[in-house]
């Protein structure tokens, strides 16, 4: 069988995309992905393909080797030291065992939350997501439970600028 053919329908298959989390698909030339109904149309074998790890500009806090910038089969982010790894029949980390989760950034607002009156934060997730959230949001990893106020407002794309970005001052007719 040909890497290129579809398995389901024999036709060709598209070129490689990204997905918004930084993986990667092939999709059957005959199938697509439709956002209004956010589903597949057409034929639906899609292909997932192995991200690489990239190399930072940084390097390891634990042994000095340079760092990777990985993606999970789940899209979830993280640096690893390049000189760690994974021994499959013993299940145990092997070399520099440095991890560090890439979570989404804050930045505080100039706004008062609707719900308690404290100020709102602009938070980025790690895909580019935004939402307004209460300041004193929090997670209690024990308890696996919401800790604060509850006000979130997800934006949607472009809906929110950060400070840092230049603006054009409106015309005048």
């Amino acid at each position: 069988m040909e890497e290129n053919i579809c398995p389901k329908c024999g036709a060709p298959l598209a070129e490689i995309t990204e997905t918004p989390t930084g993986r990667k698909i092939q999709r059957c030339s005959k199938g697509f992905w439709n956002p209004e109904t956010k589903k597949s149309e057409g034929c639906e074998y899609v292909k997932w393909l192995v991200v690489e790890p990239k190399e930072l500009d940084e390097k390891c806090p634990k042994c000095g080797a340079p760092l990777l910038l990985s993606i999970t089969r789940f899209g979830k982010k993280m640096k690893k030291c390049s000189k760690g790894g994974w021994d499959k029949e013993t299940k145990k980390a092997t070399g520099c065992d440095y991890v560090e989760w890439i979570n989404g950034t804050k930045e505080d607002l100039n706004e008062l939350c609707p719900d308690c009156g404290a100020k709102l934060v602009l938070f980025t997730t790690s895909s580019g997501k935004k939402m307004k959230k209460c300041s004193t949001a929090g997670w209690d990893k024990e308890a696996k439970r919401a800790t604060g106020c509850t006000y979130i407002e997800w934006l949607k794309p472009g809906e929110y600028s950060s400070a840092g970005e230049e603006f054009l001052p409106p015309e005048i007719n």
